[in-house]
């Protein structure tokens, strides 16, 4: 697992935490600030996940279309790639790439379920035209490392297996985040096991020093992902609409 991802086109697109906390000329100029950005981002991130409970499919393929879409606005800015948009298609990749694929007619059949907003419908063939345009933006690299697996192999080690609902639910959380464009997935893994394992009062410092792995990062990723729940509330639907109707202004 770990040769294969330190050589891989994941560990070579790892970004720098300034590097991915940029707003994008164009949205910029849409009056888009850094924290409304985010807005959007966490927005559709949930949108996805809703989506893929409608069309029955696995996690990994939530948190691949989740890392895809995350990845596409370090590139492009979201005046003209609406994220509206783009959150639907990354899905129909992933599922591909993760050989669970989804027909877009059931896509755009469950979007029109979920959301009457007008600003949502879109047929299938802007769903097939913008694939085109993501594959670019993505440089065509599909394949995603994600912690899951990094967790099923580190709790047992850990003798931790009674916490794994919990930190799969951590997990599952930082994709909520930019942690996966940041950091290797084994370190998220790692924080997120840190954090089961305080939460439930559980003693691992013995086990984290024979890792020998960097106490500090893995304390960086944890405070980052308690900062989000510290910050995190339910969007309300009026402030998301503002903040995508920048995007719409003539």
């Amino acid at each position: 697992m770990a040769a294969n991802f330190w050589t891989s086109s994941h560990y070579k697109q790892l970004l720098d935490q300034e590097d991915v906390d940029v707003v994008p000329s164009l949205d910029k100029e849409r009056g888009l600030t850094l924290e409304e950005f985010k807005l959007i981002k966490v927005h559709m991130t949930n949108y996805i996940a809703r989506l893929a409970q409608y069309v029955k499919v696995r996690q990994r393929v939530v948190a691949t279309a989740v890392t895809y879409f995350r990845r596409v606005y370090v590139r492009k800015s979201m005046t003209e790639c609406d994220p509206r948009l783009v959150a639907p298609t990354c899905l129909y990749l992933a599922s591909k790439a993760e050989e669970s694929t989804v027909q877009a007619r059931l896509l755009v059949f469950y979007i029109k379920k979920i959301y009457p907003d007008e600003n949502y419908r879109y047929e299938i063939k802007d769903i097939l035209e913008m694939e085109m345009k993501l594959l670019e933006a993505l440089d065509y690299y599909l394949v995603i490392y994600h912690p899951y697996r990094s967790l099923t192999q580190l709790l047992p080690d850990a003798g931790l297996t009674d916490l794994t609902h919990l930190s799969w639910s951590l997990v599952n959380d930082t994709y909520r985040m930019d942690l996966i464009l940041i950091y290797p997935p084994y370190m998220i893994a790692l924080a997120c096991i840190y954090i089961a394992s305080v939460l439930k009062e559980k003693e691992t410092t013995a086990w984290f020093e024979e890792l020998r792995v960097d106490m500090n990062v893995i304390k960086n990723i944890s405070m980052e992902i308690l900062d989000f729940y510290d910050s995190y509330k339910i969007i309300p639907d009026e402030k998301i609409n503002a903040t995508l109707n920048k995007l719409s202004k003539s």
